[in-house]
């Protein structure tokens, strides 16, 4: 177990009423000048998201096409700056002096504080230590290691949303020619349920709004998602919008300081003001009671209509455009009004009002996250969103549609460039054509999949490029023991984190060029290609200079060890790719589907959007040609007396796995993680005080998983809710709690009990 003596000193205090303002710029420029210094910081903020420059390894958030600000940046992209590039060191001594058994009793914020990574290093199995080791013997270990496996399914290979579309089409294109589809990705935990909601019921597994659609909406509605702490340059988008005359609603458990208002530091009402207020209404909504809201919503708009023919419903979108609306409307109107009370654990009066919204206004965006991605009715939940939009038409039209917000800033880049274990048949048969190999057409392993593989003893090499594997996934006492029966672990990373302290019976860590580094190649002076989460690929490319002279970039470290592994079948140009990656952006032009001329197109001022039908001509990629109406079920979520249903949930000095503080300055937490948000009322209720510790113990069919030591915080959550910070709470995830149809861990929804500290 991790030590967590960091929350010793752990205060609470009230929570703010609105986000950002003059202290979020105090707080960036502080973290910038401890970890980076004044000059080397200077230079890097200059260049975050502008043209020339390099993307920002945060959100995946877009910039927009045309002006851009000289501080095109948020407090949480300066601070993911500041990790990157920082000036702290590991060197060789520190590896002496703390083995891996040290390193297993860290907390992840002790470990990525300790500063880059900047050679190679190598733990034999029985040893307790890593070691140096020169890049030629490193590589030549993970190929020896891959070459002598009898299945290349014994094989799984991971990837993370900070990769860049370059060696993302290059690892999956490595893995392929190597033998297997095992290509797990972040995706499989965060928006996998959006993907496969989106291509079920429109043919695109992406978001069908851009940047300047936020601006034209009438009303946009941002369900499950806390832009605040997640995605703050959001915030900016929205309060322009609300400006114009946007309405704006939240949906979601907890009451976010970022929806309520936003003081922009780089306007003056935001220094010197009182900033914008964002939602016009705020529905506080009890976990996963969405997929109910959304169909007493289809439900209202379907009785207006009725009453009124023709007022309310895109008739002639439904009738030329859409399938399945009969069975649907069906549906809706015979659901339970007392299920969706209980699920939703809103008011008739807050439902009709949000239904009363969205009958006046035209075009509608609905904006979510992991709020919504991350239960068992996930998939159903979002296919029902989609029901609503299609009623209204508000799906190909300007200031209207779907917005999945990615989190990681390439995640969806990923995916395009090939990195499913699920790969499309349009993808295979493009590396057939382009590279003169079978590439394997069976599924591989997802996430949950490869954990379970692992632990099953069907997989000997875990291979994860970027990432930190081990505690971004769920139920973490089954991973740390099924990633341990490997004979070897390799990780392409940056910073130390928990991933390499809980290893396979021989680790490799090779470090790698951030995104904020030159990237020198034989070629020349080399830039890569990202896409955010609307859909726009452009050129990012580091200024800084490197932290050690040694770092290969991850496109150098696949297309060497490539040249290891593939000595036999055709012979693949991985020297050239890596000598000038544009010869990679040509290759991928010729074989990712809906990418054609990538290279050229890509060097635009500003990049260029790839084509989607929903989006560009309201037309739908599915077999039948038309967008579907989808009948869901509506369950409530089973929480026996004197339980809780919990989410696990950011604080706002993280991002995703990494920790950069131990503040969560918009829900008054200080120097400490270990929190549990509850209910005032449900603390008396259970029989504790607020302030009391307590273990969390979560409920599975096959037995209790138990996190210990969190302080009760009562917050202003719904009745029964609670909220915890993860990955201090992926062991109360179990591996088999997963969505319906994306297979993605459930942490948004898990029943607990509380339980006094042992």
């Amino acid at each position: 177990m991790e030590q967590y003596g960091e929350d010793e000193h752990l205060r609470v205090g009230s929570a703010p009423e609105h986000a950002a303002g003059v202290p979020a710029v105090v707080r960036s420029l502080r973290m910038l000048h401890d970890q980076v210094g004044v000059a080397r910081g200077t230079r890097a903020l200059l260049r975050i998201n502008q043209k020339h420059g390099f993307d920002c390894p945060g959100c995946a958030w877009p910039e927009g096409s045309t002006h851009r600000k000289v501080a095109e940046f948020c407090e949480n992209g300066v601070k993911a700056v500041a990790e990157e590039a920082t000036e702290r060191r590991i060197t060789e001594d520190f590896w002496n002096e703390h083995p891996v058994s040290d390193l297993r009793e860290r907390s992840g914020y002790w470990l990525g504080q300790q500063g880059r990574l900047t050679q190679p290093v190598y733990k034999p199995p029985g040893s307790d230590h890593y070691a140096p080791i020169g890049w030629d013997d490193a590589l030549d270990l993970v190929a020896a290691e891959l070459r002598r496996l009898d299945n290349p399914d014994r094989a799984v290979f991971y990837t993370s949303g900070r990769t860049s579309n370059e060696a993302a089409y290059l690892f999956q294109l490595f893995v392929r020619a190597y033998g297997t589809n095992n290509l797990p990705d972040c995706s499989n935990m965060c928006h996998e349920s959006s993907g496969s909601a989106l291509t079920e019921t429109i043919g695109v597994g992406k978001g069908t709004v851009s940047l300047e659609d936020i601006g034209m909406a009438d009303l946009i509605l941002v369900v499950g998602q806390n832009p605040g702490t997640n995605h703050p340059r959001m915030l900016t988008a929205l309060a322009a919008a609300k400006r114009s005359g946007t309405s704006i609603v939240t949906i979601n458990p907890l009451r976010e300081a970022g929806m309520v208002r936003f003081k922009d530091p780089q306007r003056i009402d935001g220094v010197l003001g009182k900033g914008t207020e964002l939602s016009d209404q705020y529905l506080q909504i009890r976990i996963n009671g969405d997929l109910a809201l959304f169909q007493a919503l289809g439900r209202r708009l379907l009785d207006a209509d009725a009453a009124a023919p023709g007022s309310v419903l895109d008739h002639d979108f439904i009738t030329t455009s859409c399938a399945g609306f009969a069975a649907y409307a069906e549906h809706v109107r015979r659901i339970d009004d007392d299920m969706v009370r209980a699920a939703a654990g809103l008011q008739d009066a807050e439902i009709d009002e949000l239904a009363d919204r969205l009958m006046r206004s035209d075009r509608v965006i609905v904006c979510w996250a992991m709020g919504l991605t991350q239960h068992k009715n996930a998939v159903a939940t979002i296919r029902e969103i989609v029901n609503v939009l299609l009623l209204l038409g508000s799906i190909g039209r300007p200031g209207a549609g779907v917005c999945p917000v990615r989190g990681h800033s390439n995640v969806q880049g990923d995916r395009t460039m090939g990195i499913w274990d699920k790969p499309p048949p349009e993808l295979l048969d493009g590396l057939r054509r382009e590279f003169g190999f079978e590439p394997p057409t069976h599924d591989g392993c997802d996430v949950v999949e490869s954990i379970r593989a692992m632990r099953d003893g069907k997989v000997d090499v875990l291979m994860a490029m970027g990432g930190n594997f081990v505690a971004a996934t769920p139920d973490t006492a089954v991973t740390e023991d099924a990633v341990a029966r490997c004979r070897l672990t390799v990780s392409v990373s940056t910073k130390l984190n928990r991933s390499h302290a809980v290893v396979g019976s021989a680790s490799l860590i090779l470090p790698t060029l951030g995104r904020t580094e030159r990237d020198e190649q034989a070629g020349g002076p080399q830039a890569v290609t990202v896409e955010d989460s609307m859909s726009s690929v452009h050129l990012s490319q580091g200024r800084l200079a490197p932290a050690s002279e040694t770092l290969l970039s991850e496109v150098s470290i696949v297309c060497r060890l490539a040249r290891r592994v593939l000595t036999d079948g055709p012979v693949l140009p991985w020297a050239e790719f890596e000598r000038d990656y544009r010869t990679i952006r040509e290759s991928i032009g010729r074989v990712v589907p809906g990418c054609a001329g990538y290279a050229d197109k890509v060097e635009q001022d500003g990049g260029y959007v790839l084509a989607n039908g929903p989006r560009d001509s309201r037309t739908f990629t599915t077999p039948d040609g038309k967008a579907h109406f989808t009948v869901n079920q509506l369950e409530v979520v089973d929480v026996p007396p004197g339980r809780l249903l919990l989410a696990t949930i950011r604080s706002h000095d993280q991002y995703n796995t990494t920790i950069y503080g131990l503040d969560d300055h918009y829900r008054g937490i200080r120097s400490g993680r270990r929190v549990v948000f509850v209910h005032a009322d449900d603390i008396t209720a259970l029989g504790f005080v607020d302030g009391q510790v307590v273990d969390l113990v979560s409920e599975w069919a096959d037995g209790e998983r138990r996190a210990s030591g969190f302080r009760l915080v009562a917050y202003a959550t719904p009745r029964g809710c609670a909220a915890a910070y993860f990955p201090e709470t992926n062991v109360l995830v179990p591996l088999d709690s997963t969505a319906d149809v994306s297979g993605t861990p459930t942490s948004k929804s898990i029943v607990i009990r509380l339980e006094a500290a042992r």
